[in-house]
């Protein structure tokens, strides 16, 4: 056993118990944080303490990488607490450095456990290990430095100017907390300044020692409590002086019992048996006079803005004949700082005869508030959407004009009205359980998504709506702010469109049809002649003797077999030129391929055109119109065909299906033609944007709305050689279960 084995445990223990009188202190005497604060980082400490044992022990790099990156976790509940006991206990003034340095602190310890080994070292590669003289050896470590330490001692250096910041604020104090400020912050800073050091140190292998930090910051832990037990010693003397003085100090404890209500607000005292007034330091203050400027009640009074003076002598002259409760709010015409808003408070004290004596209150400058509910006011009015102030009950507490618009109520009619009664009754019990489901988990996100939502006018008509909402948190519960769209024109209009869209791409498909009408009649030629010709062939063989009635019966069979085939051609030409509503279904689209390529056979054949096609097998299914989406696919072939047509020979499309890595299903068409001209690739599937002489320029863009109808995407692209290549995807269905 060496030194370190006892010298440790015992700063561990140490600490600990530190933390636990101080957690005993804080739970016996009420809520007090900075006891409680104090004993986090003594507990926090305890355990660096343990860690550091730990490392010191270590016996190999991993093993060593492994207790460092765990020992962050003490270290950043040790800064954490040390944040909230200068910040409860030495009152710095800037609440945003405490918080930067939380957050620092919390990013370093993410870094701890994503960068490197740990937050210290990207790499440990191994130990050095010294002496203790009795045989024992400690471990300190040999590695990379990680530039992520950057970042925790940044938190560090940010906590030594928080006690800076605690220093400069304790010469605005007065001189007794000045005395208890003052050695506290700059003895944590030293301590602090030390272990940062020393930490840097070692890691940069400037210093041959181990990773230890404890005594620095047993030192700062033991100047934490020595501020913390001066203040226990000075409130038990305060305590026996208050218990002497009782009488003598009633009317201080008043002023005190005030103060705790207002939370550091100015204090003010008003005798109304010789119409004197005091006011403490805060109060001259925000009541705009200096530290050593002469005032009375008038000259208090000169500032209060004249509308107000009125209200303000009634407000006090109802306390003293009432109850002698007084809150009053009013503004103030400042000298250099404009009108300030003041919310007062106090109490009238009366003798036994109820008698008034004296008012004991405080001012709060509340001008901040004032601006930002004016400023909510305003916003909340000029929205452009119909806004509702919900509360947990359901009952709506406030609305904006826009509200009066969508549903046909009044402000007043709105206010007090339960938001169920503005949802159609077939809606209400579904939104009810949404509505409660939301109060158990706030979070701003849309309402009924996936679903069309409807609400309810005054005068009973059902309106399209979209509908967001936020969650406002006020110590009554948690109130939701519902923002309303009356996208009813909207729906009409997309209606009109989709009508609008299928009569183009009927029209396309007409004039498609029209190009083709030499392919279809010579498909329907093909399968006629033969039925003449089998048919002629089944009388000759009738008119044989005797009759040859295993030919006729072949004739027969070839003649219900073209007729069938005849049949097939009509009922596709028919199918694609029928005018009906998209009907979408699950489609295989190695199937629609097919079906293309039999309605295009003879037409590729009379422009010599061959297709190779690489259908993958085992594609998943996609949800589309079967007659649109052989309609895409007949005209970007039937274009691919066109761009060849100044191709001598080997007039060749490659026509493939696949499955992109984002689950879309792809279906590409390529040619070895003249390509798409580069300043048109951005616009080919415009309106009326074409290459052909005789072209409309509309095929394309049918494709495109198709497409996009479909939740598709399609697009173009030249071909390192010649020709170009056309691509559209469609969302892939999950397979049906089994």
């Amino acid at each position: 056993m060496n030194w370190i084995d006892i010298a440790w445990p015992m700063m561990a223990g140490g600490c600990f118990m530190l933390a636990l009188v101080h957690m005993v202190i804080s739970a016996k005497q009420g809520y007090r944080p900075a006891n409680l604060a104090f004993a986090v980082t003594g507990i926090s400490v305890a355990a660096v303490a343990v860690f550091e044992m730990l490392l010191m022990d270590s016996k190999t790099p991993g093993e060593y990488a492994r207790i460092l990156l765990w020992g962050h976790v003490p270290v950043t509940t040790l800064i954490l607490g040390m944040v909230a006991y200068v910040h409860l206990y030495l009152h710095p003034g800037r609440l945003w450095l405490a918080l930067l340095i939380c957050a620092t602190r919390l990013a370093s310890l993410v870094a701890n456990f994503t960068t490197g080994v740990n937050i210290n070292y990207r790499e440990i590669t191994a130990l050095r290990f010294s002496s203790m003289g009795n045989g024992d050896l400690i471990a300190s470590p040999i590695g990379t430095r990680n530039p992520w330490m950057t970042l925790a001692q940044l938190a560090i250096f940010l906590l030594i100017a928080y006690l800076i910041d605690a220093s400069i604020s304790a010469r605005q104090k007065r001189p007794t907390e000045r005395k208890r400020v003052l050695p506290i912050s700059i003895s944590m800073a030293v301590f602090l300044i030390a272990s940062a050091c020393w930490t840097l140190a070692v890691v940069t292998g400037t210093l041959n020692a181990p990773l230890v930090v404890i005594p620095m910051f047993m030192g700062v832990l033991l100047v934490m409590s020595y501020g913390l037990s001066s203040d226990l010693l000075e409130a038990a003397q305060l305590a026996r002086n208050l218990t002497a003085a009782e009488f003598s100090l009633r009317e201080s404890e008043q002023r005190i019992e005030v103060a705790v209500r207002g939370a550091g607000m100015g204090l003010w005292s008003r005798d109304l048996v010789r119409n004197e007034i005091w006011l403490s330091e805060a109060a001259m203050r925000i009541l705009g006079f200096g530290p050593n400027e002469k005032f009375d009640r008038s000259k208090v009074l000169a500032r209060v803005h004249p509308d107000d003076r009125e209200r303000l002598d009634r407000y006090t002259a109802d306390a003293i004949a009432g109850d002698g409760a007084l809150k009053v709010e009013y503004r103030l015409d400042l000298p250099g700082m404009g009108m300030r808003w003041i919310e007062s408070h106090g109490q009238v004290d009366f003798d036994p005869a109820h008698k008034p004596l004296r008012i004991n209150g405080m001012v709060l400058d509340i001008t901040e508030r004032k601006q930002a509910a004016e400023r909510f006011q305003l916003v909340f009015e000029a929205s452009p959407t119909a806004l509702l102030m919900v509360g947990p009950d359901g009952v709506i507490s406030l609305v904006n004009r826009q509200a009066e618009v969508v549903f046909g109520y009044t402000r007043a009619e709105l206010a007090g009205m339960n938001v169920d009664a503005l949802t159609p009754a077939r809606s209400r019990f579904w939104h009810s359980r949404e509505r409660e489901a939301y109060a158990n988990s706030t979070r701003s996100r849309e309402m009924g998504a996936g679903r069309e939502l409807f609400a309810l006018r005054k005068n009973g008509d059902e309106i399209a709506v979209e509908i967001a909402l936020s969650p406002i948190r006020f110590e009554s519960g948690v109130f939701v702010l519902a923002s309303a769209v009356d996208i009813t024109e909207r729906k009409r209009a997309d209606r009109e469109l989709a009508v609008q869209r299928d009569e183009l791409a009927h029209l396309s498909r007409v004039v498609m049809l029209a190009e083709l009408s030499g392919s279809l009649a010579h498909e329907l030629n093909q399968p006629l002649t033969a039925i003449l010709s089998n048919a002629q062939a089944a009388v000759r063989f009738m008119a044989h003797v005797p009759p040859n009635l295993e030919e006729v019966r072949e004739s027969l069979s070839n003649i219900v077999e073209n007729d069938k085939r005849a049949g097939e051609v009509i009922r596709r030409l028919r199918a694609m030129l029928r005018k009906e509503r998209a009907e979408h279904r699950r489609l295989d689209i190695n199937d629609i391929v097919v079906d293309v390529l039999r309605i295009i056979r003879s037409d590729l054949l009379n422009r010599n055109v061959d297709v190779n096609s690489r259908l993958a097998p085992n594609l998943p299914q996609v949800d589309g119109d079967h007659v649109q989406l052989q309609q895409v696919l007949l005209n970007l072939i039937m274009n691919a065909a066109d761009a060849m047509s100044e191709v001598a020979s080997d007039r060749e499309i490659n026509l493939a299906t696949s499955l992109s890595e984002d689950g879309m299903v792809v279906i590409s068409v390529a040619d070895v033609g003249r390509g798409i001209p580069p300043e048109d690739l951005d616009r080919i599937f415009s309106p009326f944007v074409t290459s052909k002489s005789s072209g409309m320029g509309l095929g394309l863009a049918v494709c495109s709305s198709i497409i996009n109808a479909h939740h598709g995407a399609i697009w173009a692209t030249n071909n390192d050689g010649v020709g170009a290549t056309v691509q559209f995807s469609l969302p892939a269905l999950p397979e049906l279960p089994a």
